[in-house]
C-alpha cells in the first residue's frame, strides 16, 4: 500500500499537538477522520507509530524514527511545489534553530534581519540555551553546537574553528602578572564556566584537564565575558566568544607553553535525512559566511 502525504503531514501536526483532538480542530475535520487516517498510515508502514490514550497521544520508537522521514516527504512536497510557483521567493516556512545562548546572541540573532527580508516567505524560530535538546523529538532543523561530538544519528555539517582561548584584562596582567606556563594557573583567579569545572587544554594530541580555583562561576558565557573584562580574573572561553573584546583590545589572548588550546569547531546537528530544506541550508551558508567575513 502506497503512502499518503496529506496522512503524512496530519501526523506531523498529531505529533506537534499531542492530541488527536486538537490536531482535528487544527485541520477542520472529527477526530474520529484523524483516527481512522492516522491507522491508514500505520497500516501502510507496517508499524505502530503513536500510543493513544484518553487525554493524549505520545511517539512509539517507531514513531520516533519515522518522524524526520515524515518531516523530509513534506518538506520535500513543498520545495518541489515552490519551485513552480512564480509568488514563491527564496526560502520559505518556519525555520526552527537552537543554539547556545552566548554564541547566538552575538553571531545569528544578527542575521535574522536580512534573513527575513530577503525571503518573504520565511520565518524563524530561534531559541538560545545551554541545554542539549533532542532536536528529532522537538522537531529541530538545526542545532547549532559548539562542545565536542559524542557518536550520534545526526548528521554534522563544520561551520568554523573555535578553540579554547585562555584570556584576561589588560589591568589584571599588569596587577597579576601573566601566565607563562599552565601550572602558573594555580597563583590566578579564575572565572569559571558551571559547565566546564576544569580547564581544558591539549598537548600532543592529548587532553589536558586543570583545575582551577576562583571565586566567580557561572552557566553564563556573558557573565564570566564581562567580568573578565572588567579585571576580576582570568578566563577560558572560545575564541568567538571573545573574539570582539580581543580586537578591541579589552581582553587579551593568552598563550602558555607548555600546552595548546582545545581544538573545538562550531557544527550544524541535523536531523538523520538526506532531504535538506532550502531554509536550513541558506541559514547555514548565511552563517558560514558572516563568520567567514569575521574571522
Amino acid at each position: 500500500m502506497s503512502i499518503n502525504l496529506q496522512d503524512v503531514a496530519l501526523f506531523l501536526v498529531i505529533t506537534e499537538t499531542r492530541s488527536l483532538t486538537q490536531a482535528a480542530k487544527r485541520q477542520g475535520v472529527s477526530a474520529m477522520a484523524v483516527s481512522r487516517r492516522l491507522a491508514a498510515l500505520e497500516q501502510a508502514l507496517g508499524a505502530r507509530l503513536l500510543q493513544r490514550t484518553t487525554r493524549s497521544v505520545s511517539l512509539t520508537q517507531e514513531g520516533l524514527e519515522f518522524l524526520p522521514y515524515a518531516r523530509a516527504l513534506v518538506e520535500a512536497e513543498m520545495g518541489a511545489r515552490a519551485l513552480f510557483s512564480p509568488s514563491t521567493q527564496g526560502a520559505a516556512g518556519l525555520l526552527r534553530i537552537t543554539a547556545p545562548s552566548g554564541f547566538g546572541r552575538r553571531n545569528i540573532l544578527p542575521l535574522v534581519p536580512d534573513l527575513l527580508a530577503d525571503n518573504p516567505e520565511l520565518s524563524i524560530d530561534l531559541q538560545l540555551s545551554e541545554d542539549v535538546v533532542d532536536i528529532v523529538g522537538r522537531g529541530i532543523d538545526v542545532a547549532i553546537r559548539i562542545a565536542p561530538l559524542k557518536d550520534s544519528t545526526l548528521i554534522a555539517r563544520k561551520i568554523s574553528d573555535n578553540p579554547r582561548v585562555v584570556c584576561a584584562s589588560p589591568d589584571y596582567l599588569r596587577a597579576h602578572g601573566t601566565p607563562r606556563v599552565v601550572d602558573d594557573l594555580i597563583h590566578h583567579r579564575c572565572l569559571r564556566l558551571s559547565s566546564v569545572p576544569q580547564w581544558i587544554f591539549e598537548r600532543e594530541g592529548e587532553v589536558v584537564r586543570v583545575g582551577v580555583e576562583g571565586r566567580f562561576q557561572s552557566d553564563n558565557v556573558e557573565g564570566v565575558r564581562e567580568l573578565c573584562v572588567q579585571g576580576l580574573g582570568m578566563a577560558q572561553l572560545t575564541r568567538w566568544d571573545v573574539m570582539q573584546e580581543i580586537r578591541a583590545g579589552a581582553l587579551v589572548e593568552i598563550s602558555l607553553a607548555d600546552v595548546a588550546p582545545q581544538a573545538l569547531s562550531i557544527w550544524a546537528l541535523l536531523p538523520t535525512t538526506r532531504y535538506l530544506p532550502l531554509r536550513v541550508s541558506t541559514f547555514i551558508d548565511k552563517l558560514k559566511s558572516s563568520l567567514t567575513e569575521l574571522a
